[in-house]
């Protein structure tokens, strides 16, 4: 389908325009980020939400989309969405976030980020969009991430993609991508993150998460149990796909590189897939992938398209960035997803010398939890570089080290995130292994410090 043109805001009006990239993010950064202050989910709606692109001419209406939500593994299983539809022949959209380096890597189109110029010229348009609705009082002012997730939505209907894989920001309900004209809409998981943790909290956050789920797209759930499927049941989704119901992993194994998995589905057994990502829940993701493609495209699915799970790569999840000493870079920010990188660690390599975390994570995490989540896998952990990645939640680096030490485990304080990836390697001999840990944006600050490094 043709997208439809941007509708004018006003008789005469001109697009608004930003000098540069850095111009325009300092706009957008003035606007609440719900990312950033992890603000009350009380009151929210979509209704400001469908009106922003209501006036940028529901751009979300001219393509079908695979919506994804669920505690961990959202982003993964998004690539690896975009690379089976890519080698179905699709051109295709992926909107995931948080960014890791650079906020383009937000929205893709045929796996290359929005470019520069592409992302001025939309939020140049959304602020002239945004100043029209707010002096007609149609609108506040939006938030950061309705700002990006519209931009996003506008660009692939600019671009004419044939599908868009879109990743939910936070829960699902009233997260802002949840007015996108979806076809499937994939629940990875219920884990105990963004939640108080009193009794029914899983329930309350499958609730949240289900509310993606719509009669017209095929519901497609990972591993959980009766209750939780019952809740999904509830939002009366077209089709129900569950994970050791109507697909399941028959094989997970390790390989070189990554894993080789076979799938049973509705439609096939896949023998033998291979999968170039590390880690026994990528096999989970992969099997979660490969079933929700299946139930969009209504066939089986050939050897050419499972290939393209060979070449995916998502960074800063269990990523290798060298190898003597090894250095991996993972994105875990919370128990369930430190110990998934934890047991990567102890399955796929074997570390013949000293294991040095280098640790950095939110406040609104239990630094005791995170740290039992690695006791837990079997890893080892011989000491933890603990720092404060430069975000606004940023656990102060000394409460982390105070929580490690009661575990009895050494730990060291660094002053940011340069610091103790420089500290962690000076440290380290080549059988060595150093792992960066504990939330995306410690990540993204480790794969910056790391490439200017080899430059």
């Amino acid at each position: 389908m043709r997208p439809k043109p941007a509708q004018a805001t006003a008789p005469g009006a001109r697009p608004a325009e930003f000098r540069s990239l850095a111009e325009a993010r300092a706009w957008l950064d003035s606007h609440v980020n719900l990312e950033a202050t992890a603000g009350e989910a009380d009151g929210l709606t979509l209704a400001p939400m469908r009106g922003l692109l209501g006036a940028l001419g529901d751009p979300q209406d001219d393509y079908p989309a695979v919506h994804i939500t669920g505690t961990n593994g959202k982003g993964s299983v998004a690539a690896m969405l975009a690379a089976l539809a890519g080698a179905w022949g699709m051109s295709v959209g992926a909107y995931t976030s948080p960014h890791v380096e650079r906020i383009n890597e937000r929205m893709t189109a045929g796996g290359e980020p929005v470019s520069d110029a592409e992302l001025v010229g939309l939020l140049g348009h959304l602020r002239l969009v945004e100043d029209h609705l707010v002096a007609d009082r149609a609108s506040d002012p939006s938030s950061w991430f309705e700002l990006v997730t519209a931009a996003a939505l506008r660009w692939f209907a600019d671009v004419a993609v044939d599908l868009a894989v879109v990743e939910v920001g936070k829960l699902g309900r009233y997260d802002a991508t949840n007015v996108v004209n979806s076809r499937v809409a994939v629940i990875t998981n219920i884990g105990r993150d963004h939640t108080d943790g009193r009794p029914g909290w899983e329930a309350a956050v499958m609730r949240e998460k289900a509310g993606i789920l719509h009669s017209d797209a095929t519901a497609v759930l990972g591993p959980m149990d009766a209750e939780m499927v019952a809740i999904a049941v509830e939002e009366s989704p077209g089709d129900l796909l569950v994970a050791g119901r109507h697909f399941e992993l028959e094989d997970n194994g390790p390989a070189m590189g990554g894993r080789v998995i076979t799938v049973r589905t509705p439609r096939g057994r896949y023998d033998d897939v291979y999968v170039s990502l590390f880690g026994a829940h990528q096999g989970h993701n992969a099997a979660l992938a490969i079933a929700a493609f299946e139930a969009l495209v209504g066939q089986e699915l050939d050897e050419p398209v499972l290939d393209a799970l060979g070449g995916v790569a998502v960074p800063a999840r269990f990523e290798v960035a060298a190898r003597r000493p090894l250095v991996v870079i993972d994105g875990a920010h919370n128990p369930d997803g430190l110990a998934a990188a934890a047991t990567a660690l102890a399955d796929q390599f074997t570390v013949l010398g000293a294991v040095t975390w280098v640790v950095g994570m939110m406040r609104d995490k239990d630094p005791d939890a995170m740290l039992a989540a690695i006791d837990a896998s079997g890893a080892r952990c011989d000491l933890v570089v603990c720092c404060a990645p430069d975000w606004p939640r940023a656990l102060p680096a000394l409460e982390l080290a105070d929580a490690a030490r009661s575990r009895g485990i050494d730990a060291e304080v660094a002053g940011g995130v340069t610091e103790a990836v420089e500290r962690a390697l000076a440290l380290s001999a080549e059988e060595d292994a150093v792992v960066v840990a504990g939330s995306l944006y410690t990540a993204g600050e480790a794969r910056l410090h790391l490439s200017s490094r080899d430059h």
